[in-house]
């Protein structure tokens, strides 16, 4: 199983005080050299914390895969053509949220999701659909030719009792297993933590998880090459355990 660093917040700790400190670059280079196996990055269409240059010169530098998260608009195709990182995610974006809120409706716009995952493709990028665990989304997922989802672990991390946790980790396997049988990749990630993770990298369906806000958390009281080592360890035992 492979493990995508998110590395957004560092950014949003440097722009809190306006500073060229914490590097977003610096931490790309100490994730991969301690265990990352690709860097994840969303350029939000408000720039609240990955800025243009951030991922210009990390994709320079980085040796692992850079996983670009972006907005389905026209200005985040055309920076995604010039940057050309080696994966593109598409994700829903509202400007107002605190975090990404839910998964992409692509059955409801198939014909625009379709479009930017031909354009991504032909210019070499592998295109993921960041979405919820619907079979109805999957499905329009795979119509629309694109050859990874990442499904969304949001409403298993906050579940808010043990009964609506189950559930929705069922939804999540059952998900991934469907897609699997469609051809599909799948990856996974949103609010996975060292507490929570287990059970979702136990699904063997799923290939990538792509965590980072609770990684940074981590790293402020351990660094991040621990809080890295320590997440992988998690993930490599539970991938252990027959599911």
């Amino acid at each position: 199983m492979l493990l995508g660093v998110n590395i957004d917040h560092v950014a949003t700790l440097r722009n809190a005080r306006g500073t060229t400190y914490p590097s977003p670059l610096e931490a790309a280079l100490i994730a991969e050299t301690h265990g990352a196996d690709l860097i994840t990055l969303h350029l939000r269409e408000d720039r609240r914390h990955i800025k243009d240059d951030d991922v210009f010169a990390i994709k320079q530098a980085i040796r692992t895969r850079m996983n670009l998260e972006m907005a389905m608009t026209e200005e985040m195709l055309e920076n995604a053509l010039q940057v050309l990182p080696e994966d593109v995610c598409i994700v829903p974006e509202r400007r107002e949220e605190v975090t990404t809120e839910g998964g992409l409706d692509v059955a409801g716009q198939q014909e625009k999701v379709a479009r930017f995952t031909e354009i991504l493709t032909k210019a070499g990028i592998r295109v993921s659909l960041f979405i919820d665990a619907d079979e109805h989304q999957i499905q329009a997922a795979a119509d629309v030719g694109a050859p990874v989802i990442e499904l969304h672990t949001g409403a298993y991390a906050e579940a808010h009792s043990h009964a609506e946790r189950m559930q929705q980790l069922m939804r999540i396997e059952e998900g991934a297993h469907f897609a699997s049988d469609l051809g599909l990749v799948v990856n996974a990630g949103h609010g996975l933590t060292i507490h929570n993770v287990s059970p979702i990298a136990q699904i063997l369906a799923i290939r990538e998880l792509n965590i980072g806000h609770s990684l940074m958390a981590q790293a402020i009281f351990l660094g991040l090459p621990e809080a890295i080592r320590q997440m992988k360890e998690v993930m490599f035992r539970a991938r252990a355990v027959p599911y």
